[in-house]
């Protein structure tokens, strides 16, 4: 059997639900293989072979090239003639895919392109310009999805030198032969206006070129496209008109061409209008008035939602500008506004309530202010902000007069429930000021009362039995987007009418409430929740805490359905870390839950989200209730662990391990480790747990623990972790944990043992700051040495079992080399010793530098380093009397927001935050700057009485320094 043959039976497996697993194991014991990537395309190039298994097929190279290309520090895990060949045959092979096959291929060029592109594959775009035809279509727009893809990586890439140089090489190669094909394909569809056939090919090239556009000025508007500005932008004018019945498609979901077109020009226009406003305002008038005829004309068929959406997106930015949004200011034009865009574009539609009853989750992802979704509601309501903060007395008026009018309407017909619900809308819109995101609205428009209307007009449909679904909906929002204004004691009486809502059988009534009770708890003060566990008592936390999991359970007819609504989860989140102990009495009976949801959704894990909140709910119940019942809590959660271990669930590992590692950081030193831990140990140090990266920090967080609880594990066998240690410091990604995990040795394994590998570990260190040292790691190289000087024999012996200090950290380099340390405090230490931010950090340095320089003999005048004392002095003086010092407490708060709407499953690592260690600080009890200087002056004035030499080193410094050293009276 060929090789092709066993691969392509292998990929048809893959898709079958009884196989798959087994199949893609099989796959990825090939993929070390020489060639295996070169099978998979020949598999996806073949037109004879099964359509799913191409498919199939591309999947798994773009997966193949995103995990196996190159590692983290840039080297390539694949033969250098896969590379070579791969480079050479996949631009060609792309061009020719069908549609569903090239997105996939597609995605692997433009991986494939951020690592050698254009330093190693200068060749690509001579490549793609060589294969463009004045007259192929067909491979031009092969030769465009192409150049997309590695140009749309630039999009969201932050400024730097590299980027624009990288941008330029492009554009001058690429901007002549773009400009010239979007003349010639603009030219060939007027050409072709009657050929359907001709134009869909025209505009998918079209839809491409306009893409490319954008690729091309997203960072910076380069001077080829301001000189060719009106060229360019008569043609996207035109094709904003644009209408071709040839091309109209009567289904009112599906989005034609054209309207994709046009969608993406008002993305094009939107971003020269917000970023290049000196050279393109000459053509604001012109696109203004084309794309409010443009609004004014679609109809509202959900094919064109995007379309609306965007085009108001480019509408809110003009509305933005004060000089340009004087057109709109006029009540005549504000009418027309209103009445022509803004009403049409807020009513909810047929198909917007199909949605509310069919796919309610959707629904809600798309009302929810602060999502990415494309929605006419959203897009309507941010203009109508963009109006009100250029005009806002006028604006108010008129739109309050609109409100007033809906609401009798509804007063009069309460059946008429949509007339309320636009004017709950539009009075949105008007009463807030600047933009509304996840964390609510900041400030409010003074010219309405929010809580008077929220009173007469909102409170009553929160405690109404007969009201709408969708009105009932608008009242819970309106808590959720106006939460930030009301009182505590407002938010308390509320609290009792929205959790009442849970009992609700509509699917949005209840998630919305659990999306607006998880808001309410997490507001806070600078970095103090609003709410604690002394607002919400026991009683009140089971309620909702049952309520919720009964809601979740509700839909557990597969995985997938149960782990739909990550808004009823983040809110079980919430409740646990608001209750923290108080919950105790039935933190047992929670966590079996928490743990039986594990159970189902580990069978396919669909929603990061939901599974992320779970977990953070297991390590919130186990970090505020586990106090003399961690043997339980071990009891309890390891028999998941394990099975998530050995069924290779793989997006539950990392959180397995963080869990695990947390439970022995929490178990009572004064215990037998427990002997499932030790069974770990084995696997843990096993190569192929190491290749999934998104497990390394939990991994090493787990070994770290049990070397903690029990050195004596490791005795006899260092070999193993001293492994893992050099694995993680030759990474340029995981350095840090190499750092961390090398100290928690050094800490907890007797220096005995350690002794036969002592000068082995410091080679290590030092040739990654010779072979392929960063910035990054020689500051963190800093702040180890740093740390080893800052302890002493007063450590606490549960922290530190072994005599290091400033001598110990000294010796660890020297052995290396006699001597060598002055190179690596002229070269490393002293250089970048000024270059911290983080507080800890500078606490560490300061206290461990002058640790170094003041008990260590090394550093008096008789010692070979005195000469080092003065440059080492002089910098930790700047550091000291910096006024961004103001306090050294490493705050404990617990802030989730930040992290917890990005996570996802894949190669990256998912931190638990609510049980994520703390950084280790060796002197917890200096929290403020008066009781550093206090300890800095004191290690100064000890080595001056006991050697006199200070006055000396001092006089080596600048003006400046000792100025600043006479400063502090020492």
């Amino acid at each position: 059997m060929s090789e092709v043959t066993a691969v392509s039976q292998l990929l048809g497996l893959s898709i079958q639900g009884a196989t798959a697993k087994h199949a893609e194991q099989q796959l990825r014991q090939l993929e070390s293989q020489p060639g295996f990537a070169l099978t998979l395309l020949k598999i996806v190039a073949d037109p004879s072979a099964d359509k799913s298994t191409r498919l199939a097929g591309s999947l798994f190279f773009k997966n193949f090239i995103k995990n196996k290309w190159i590692d983290e520090n840039g080297n390539y895990l694949i033969s250098g003639d896969d590379v070579r060949l791969i480079k050479a045959e996949i631009v060609g092979l792309m061009i020719q895919l069908p549609d569903s096959l090239q997105v996939q291929i597609g995605e692997a060029v433009s991986l494939i392109a951020e690592s050698e592109f254009p330093n190693l594959w200068p060749e690509l775009i001579d490549e793609l310009l060589a294969k463009l035809s004045p007259e192929d279509m067909v491979t031009n727009k092969g030769v465009l999805k192409v150049a997309h893809s590695i140009f749309k990586r630039w999009r969201p890439l932050f400024r730097s030198d590299e980027l624009f140089t990288e941008i330029k090489f492009v554009l001058d190669k690429f901007s002549d032969s773009f400009l010239a094909l979007l003349k010639q394909v603009d030219h060939m569809i007027s050409t072709h206006s009657g050929d359907q056939k001709a134009l869909k090919v025209l505009f998918d090239n079209m839809l491409l070129l306009v893409k490319i556009y954008y690729d091309l000025n997203c960072q910076d508007i380069p001077e080829f496209f301001e000189d060719h500005m009106e060229e360019g932008m008569a043609i996207m004018h035109k094709y904003l008109e644009y209408s071709n019945s040839a091309l109209q498609d009567t289904d009112e979901t599906e989005v034609d061409i054209i309207t994709l077109v046009k969608t993406t020009i008002c993305e094009l226009v939107q971003l020269y209008s917000t970023r290049y406003g000196e050279v393109f305002d000459p053509l604001v008038p012109q696109f203004t008035q084309t794309i409010w005829n443009l609004l004014t004309g679609t109809g509202l068929e959900q094919k064109y939602d995007t379309l609306v959406s965007k085009a108001l997106t480019f509408m809110t930015a003009i509305a933005s500008v004060e000089t340009r949004a004087t057109v709109f200011h006029s009540p005549e034009a504000l009418k027309e506004i209103t009445e022509n865009i803004i009403l049409p574009n807020i009513t909810l539609r047929e198909s917007d309530e199909e949605l509310f009853e069919d796919d309610p989750i959707e629904y809600t992802r798309r009302d929810l202010d602060g999502s990415d979704s494309d929605t006419r509601r959203r897009a309507a309501v941010d203009f109508l902000r963009a109006l009100k903060e250029t005009n806002e007395k006028t604006v108010t008026s008129v739109m309050m007069g609109y409100i007033d009018h809906y609401l009798e309407a509804f007063r009069a017909d309460p059946s008429n429930w949509r007339a309320k619900d636009i004017s709950l809308y539009l009075f949105g819109a008007v009463a807030t000021k600047g933009l509304v995101t996840t964390s609510g609205v900041s400030s409010v428009n003074l010219l309405v009362d929010v809580v008077q209307f929220f009173t007469h007009n909102v409170a009553p449909d929160l405690v109404s039995n007969v009201v709408h679904p969708i009105l009932k909906v608008d009242a819970i929002k309106f808590v959720y987007t106006f939460r930030n204004q009301l009182t505590k004691a407002q938010l308390i009486e509320a609290f009792p009418l929205l959790s009442a809502h849970f009992q609700s059988n509509d699917y949005v009534v209840y998630t919305y409430t659990a999306i607006t009770i998880e808001k309410i708890l997490s507001l806070r003060n600078n970095k103090t929740y609003l709410f604690t566990k002394t607002d919400i008592n026991p009683a009140i936390s089971h309620d909702l805490l049952t309520s919720l999991f009964r809601l979740i359970f509700k839909k557990s007819d597969t995985p997938e359905k149960l782990a739909e609504n990550e808004f009823l989860m983040k809110c079980v989140m919430r409740v646990i870390l608001t209750a923290e102990e108080t919950i105790a009495e039935f933190s047992l009976q929670l966590i079996s839950q928490l743990l039986q949801i594990v159970e189902v959704i580990s069978k396919n894990p669909s929603n990061p989200r939901f599974s992320h909140y779970t977990f953070e709910s297991i390590a919130g119940l186990i970090k505020f209730n586990s106090a003399g019942h961690v043997k339980e809590f071990i009891e309890i959660t390891l028999p998941y662990s394990l099975a998530i271990l050995s069924q290779e669930v793989n997006e539950f590992i990392p959180y397995s391990f963080q869990i695990l590692a947390y439970l022995l950081e929490i178990y009572p030193r004064s215990n037998a480790i427990p002997d499932t831990y030790v069974q770990l140990i084995k696997p843990l140090v096993s190569p192929t747990v190491w290749e999934f990266r998104g497990n390394i920090p939990a991994i090493t967080r787990l070994l770290q623990a049990i070397l903690v609880q029990s050195p004596s594990s490791f005795a006899g066998n260092l070999t193993p972790i001293l492994g893992v240690f050099q694995k993680l410091i030759s990474s340029k990604v995981y350095d840090n944990y190499g750092f961390e995990f090398l100290e928690t040795i050094l800490f907890h394994v007797p220096l005995d043992q350690l002794k036969p590998y002592i000068g082995e570990i410091a080679m290590i260190l030092l040739q990654r700051l010779q072979v392929s040292r960063t910035e990054k790691y020689v500051k963190r190289f800093t702040i180890f040495l740093s740390l080893l000087s800052s302890m002493n024999s007063n450590t606490d012996s549960s922290i530190c079992v072994n005599p290091i200090n400033s001598v110990f950290a000294i010796d660890l380099i020297d052995q290396v080399q006699n001597g060598i340390f002055e190179q690596i405090l002229n070269n490393f230490v002293i250089p970048s010793s000024t270059k911290f931010n983080n507080l800890l950090d500078r606490k560490i340095l300061i206290l461990g530098l002058v640790n170094m320089i003041c008990e260590s003999a090394q550093f008096t005048p008789q010692g070979k380093y005195f000469g080092k004392f003065a440059p080492i002095l002089e910098n930790l003086l700047k550091l000291i009397v910096s006024d961004s010092i103001k306090g050294y407490d490493n705050d404990d708060t617990v802030l989730l927001e930040a992290d917890l709407e990005e996570v996802s499953f894949g190669s990256s690592f998912s931190k638990l935050n609510i049980i994520s260690p703390r950084p280790y600080d060796p002197a917890p009890k200096i929290t403020t700057k008066e009781l550093m200087v206090h300890a800095f002056k004191s290690k100064l004035a000890k080595f001056n009485a006991e050697t006199g030499a200070l006055n000396s080193a001092v006089a080596q410094m600048s003006p400046e320094a000792q100025s600043a050293f006479l400063d502090l009276s020492v």
